[in-house]
Order: structure tokens, then sequence, then C-alpha cells
């Protein structure tokens, strides 16, 4: 089931002076964003059961305006509500993920910012930061996930990330505000401690670094996330796909939604029910025919 994270903040009274600020934080040279006609900001396609999900702005190393956003919604809706798809993978065209919010729309053309404050009935700035799917998502990540990017890298379960990527809050320094789960998924997927560490300084961290933070969950050679989390997704959803996404579903559950041990435990249990006769029996038979002894895959 896909729906809006009632988790995130309602923060849509940051915006109205946003504008200004970034023309005096140096931006005043910069010209007005033009649209290029014909072309899709968002590219997709399929792989298998496997769906691809571009960014398609290399232009703009991939830095998301509201069509962008709208597109990126249209997308992983699809995806989520295919039941034929079992994973997703987002990536940016050109060697960038995403520079985040295209501060030049932002700049020039302030009434595009459509903000609908109640997070269960819209879209945040980015597009589907507040969405949770039924199924996994894998960011492929090169080059840039800076300020929404790497909000947008925080939506994936997994993150494959090129030795070369660099993560960071980088819109700390023009006063605009994680507003797509960053100060929620961050500090749940790293720690408080080390995700103050990225929102109050605005540094920039290297893929190892994000590896050693918990950011990344795989590191490869550049110019090979792409191909790597296509792997990965074909791996994950080489398995019993009820079963996985109902041990997703509770993992997520007891992170973000249960308000105790004992509530978490018992969503736990109400979700496992559910999968014994369909596929753990079926797969202890298949274990005991002596399929995947000695911990084989």
């Amino acid at each position: 089931m896909l729906f809006w994270n009632v988790s995130a903040m309602r923060r849509a009274a940051t915006w109205g002076g946003t504008a200004s600020r970034l023309l005096r934080a140096g931006l005043s040279s910069c010209q007005p964003p033009v649209a290029q006609e014909g072309k899709m900001s968002v590219v997709t396609e399929r792989h298998g059961t496997i769906m691809t999900i571009g960014i398609n702005r290399p232009e703009a190393r991939n830095a998301v305006n509201s069509e962008t956003a709208s597109q990126l919604v249209e997308s992983f809706t699809a995806f989520d509500k295919d039941a034929s798809l079992t994973a997703a993978v987002l990536y940016g065209v050109g060697g960038n993920f995403c520079a985040g919010y295209d501060l030049k729309e932002l700049a020039y053309n302030t009434a595009s910012i459509k903000l609908e404050q109640d997070v269960t009935k819209g879209p945040g700035p980015m597009g589907p930061s507040r969405m949770q799917f039924s199924k996994p998502v894998i960011a492929a990540v090169s080059g840039y996930a800076v300020a929404g990017g790497l909000e947008l890298s925080l939506l994936a379960d997994l993150r494959v990330v090129e030795q070369s990527a660099v993560f960071g809050v980088f819109c700390r320094r023009f006063g605009v505000p994680l507003i797509d789960g960053g100060t929620v998924r961050l500090p749940k997927l790293i720690g408080l401690s080390r995700a103050l560490d990225l929102i109050l300084t605005g540094r920039s961290i290297s893929a190892q670094e994000a590896y050693e933070f918990g950011i990344a969950n795989r590191v490869v050679p550049d110019g090979q996330a792409l191909h790597h989390a296509i792997e990965l997704a074909r791996k994950i959803s080489s398995f019993p796909q009820r079963c996985m996404n109902l041990d997703r579903a509770s993992a997520y559950y007891s992170t973000f939604d249960a308000r105790s041990f004992t509530e978490a435990m018992q969503y736990e249990t109400e979700n496992s029910i559910q999968v014994l006769m369909e596929e753990s029996v079926p797969g202890a038979r298949r274990f005991n025919s002596g399929e995947g002894r000695s911990g084989k895959l």
C-alpha cells in the first residue's frame, strides 16, 4: 500500500521569504530556468520485474523543479501499483544523482512551489519524499546527492554509491530547510549525533564516510552504480516476495510508527502469521530436500 509519510514536518511558512534570501546569497546573476520542450525530466525503463526511474536534467545536475517532482510522483505511483514489478532503482542521468531542488526556479518562480502543508494529502517539494512503498526501492548514487538530493536518496531502502559520490546538506548555506524527510529519516538511519553533524554544518562527505556512517550500503567503482543496483534489485526479487515485503514492512513499522516494543512485536507476529502456510511451509520443504544448504542463496 502506498501512502504519504505522516511523520514529515509541516513547514510551509519558510518558503515565503526564501527567494529574496537566495538573491542576497549571490544567485542574482543566475538566469531564470528555461523549459526544454519535448524532453521528459524523468525517464523510466523496465528490466524484467525491475523498474529504473531516472532524473533526466543533467544540465542542472538533476536538480528537481516542480515538473520533475510531479513526474517522479507519477513514476513511483505507477511502480507501486504494478503487481508485476518487484523493485525500483532511482538514479540520475549524466553522472549526478541529484543536486537538490532547483534554486533557479525557487528564486525566479516562487508561484511554482505548491506546498501541501498536510503531509497526508500531497507530495513534498522534491516529489515522492512523503511516500512510502510496499516494495523495495534502491538508489544508485553517482556524483552529487546533496540537499534535497540527499533526502531523495534516503527515500530508498538501500543505496549503492559510486566512489566519487558526494553527500551533504548543501542547502544549509542558503537558508533552505530540509522539508523532504531529511530530519525524519536521517537520524533514524545513522543516529542523531551523526545526522546533526551533517544537518548543522552543511559539510560534504565522501562515499567512504557515507559508508562508515551507514548512509551507503555498497560502494562501487565510478560508472557502475546503476548496474550494481539493478543486480541487487534482481537478487532480492528472487526471494519469496510476500514474506520479504512483510518483514520489510515490520522493520519500517517498528522504526517509525510503533509506540512500544510490545506493539512492534505484535505487528511483526501478525505479519508473520500471514505467510506461514503460503511461503514458509513450502520453503521448509525445499530446504528439507537439500536446497540452500550451507548458507547458499
